[in-house]
């Protein structure tokens, strides 16, 4: 076990909510269509925010709640496809903004699954010699959808979670894990290409910075290798399906969610899902989850859960946690 305890959740999501409804006065598509696919019901989408404006106000949340200052922190982590610039990362402008004088801090880019694979590294660090850190997953999708591609815009929504880590010798944290990587197909979800435009370049296609997506071969890659990793994750920690409390999974789809649920012959209420208020928030969907199921009780100290992100690279991954 790589011990560590969630000492604090939070989450932030811009107040300007969109409907299906509102959708379908700009483009071709309506709520009948929108929901019975995807389990979307609305998303929240920034004005003037940007990715670290959401970030530093899951920090300050997360420090707040805690009773800490920022130069208590060791490390600040962020997963995001989305950051304001590739430089400074979304977790420096954090670690500037807050005054976390002691933490390093960077981001890491695994799309969908990226809060998982940031919480992954953040056991490790505190294992290996730190004390106390955040992750953060933050997304503003907003600025990379086509707003005239109907089957993409529907899916996304902005918005940033995380929680506040410290290492402990209690027996939580950590229990397995199982990321597996699938480049070879990363051609089926891609956004934000860059082009180069150097004088010595020669001809090259204009950049294309939003979504494109085969949203069938990722649905058949969801359902088939969440469950793969699951198992491999719990056969590590020596549990059965039965034994996970709950299950929280990247909240891309409805569908997704339930079928990976029948497959596991678990029942559906252990597999809570929020897409219907959030729409796709990429690494911050699963932090968001976590949140509000904290906050209403739901998930209690002594539970063990089980977390699952895919996506964008091909990623995916599941991790095994003794709250």
């Amino acid at each position: 076990m790589e011990r560590f305890t969630i000492v604090q959740s939070a989450r932030v999501v811009p107040e300007r909510v969109v409907t299906n409804d509102e959708l379908a006065t700009f483009m071709d598509t309506s709520d009948e269509w929108i929901q019975p696919r995807t389990g979307i019901r609305q998303r929240h989408i920034v004005s003037t925010e940007d990715t670290s404006d959401l970030a530093v106000g899951v920090a300050t949340k997360l420090l707040n709640q805690a009773g800490l200052t920022a130069d208590q922190l060791d490390f600040i982590l962020v997963g995001t496809m989305s950051p304001d610039t590739l430089s400074p990362s979304v977790a420096q402008i954090v670690q500037g903004k807050i005054g976390a004088t002691n933490a390093f801090a960077w981001d890491l880019s695994a799309a969908c699954s990226g809060f998982v694979y940031t919480l992954s590294m953040a056991s490790a660090l505190l294992t290996t010699r730190y004390q106390r850190g955040l992750v953060i997953g933050a997304e503003v999708l907003s600025k990379l959808v086509d707003w005239d591609d109907r089957s993409t815009a529907v899916l996304f929504g902005d918005g940033a979670a995380g929680v506040l880590l410290e290492r402990t010798e209690a027996e939580t944290g950590l229990l397995a894990e199982s990321l597996k990587t699938f480049g070879e197909r990363s051609e089926f979800l891609t956004a934000g290409q860059q082009r180069n435009a150097n004088y010595f370049a020669g001809e090259l296609k204009a950049a294309d910075p939003y979504f494109k997506m085969n949203g069938r071969e990722v649905y058949n890659f969801a359902t088939r290798e969440v469950p793969a990793v699951l198992n491999e994750a719990l056969a590590k920690a020596s549990l059965t399906p039965d034994e996970i409390d709950y299950y929280l999974l990247h909240q891309a789809n409805g569908r997704i969610v339930s079928s990976i649920a029948k497959r596991f012959g678990q029942p559906i209420e252990k597999f809570p899902t929020n897409m219907a208020f959030y729409g796709n928030t990429s690494a911050a969907s699963i932090g968001i989850l976590l949140d509000e199921l904290r906050e209403a009780g739901t998930i209690k100290p002594g539970q063990t859960i089980a977390i699952a992100g895919f996506g964008g690279g091909l990623t995916v991954g599941a991790l095994i946690i003794k709250v």
